[in-house]
């Protein structure tokens, strides 16, 4: 009942930047947070950034100064400015986006992932 897409991922040299976005659609009244999370090859998955509806922001330390989440209440998006990349930073990219529906069940939506590869 709710889609999650990423896009804007891709392969960039150290150093470099990149803009993810994530669109919810569906059947939503309402979006609380909205998340990016990351896995790298042999990793668990980890939160990258939050944002709260009021625009409330926290970073993973490892990201801190380098990335800024944003989002944009009336299209249902946020987005992920990554500056600085590293090779560290290469993984899969995946948006979180929590809610409610129009028959105010709540929902829990993820995206299918975006590659971002910065190589070594």
């Amino acid at each position: 009942q709710v889609q999650v897409v990423e896009s804007g991922g891709g392969l960039v040299q150290a150093g470099g930047s990149l803009r993810l976005s994530c669109v919810a659609s569906g059947f939503i009244l309402k979006i609380n947070n909205m998340d990016w999370y990351r896995q790298a090859p042999g990793n668990q998955r980890e939160l990258v950034s939050t944002i709260t509806t009021v625009g409330t922001t926290t970073y993973a330390d490892s990201v801190k100064g380098r990335f800024t989440i944003s989002r944009d209440n009336a299209k249902n998006t946020v987005y992920l400015q990554m500056n600085s990349l590293k090779s560290e930073d290469t993984a899969v990219y995946y948006c979180n986006v929590r809610g409610t529906l129009r028959d105010f069940r709540p929902f829990d939506s993820w995206g299918q992932g975006t590659q971002v590869t910065v190589p070594s």
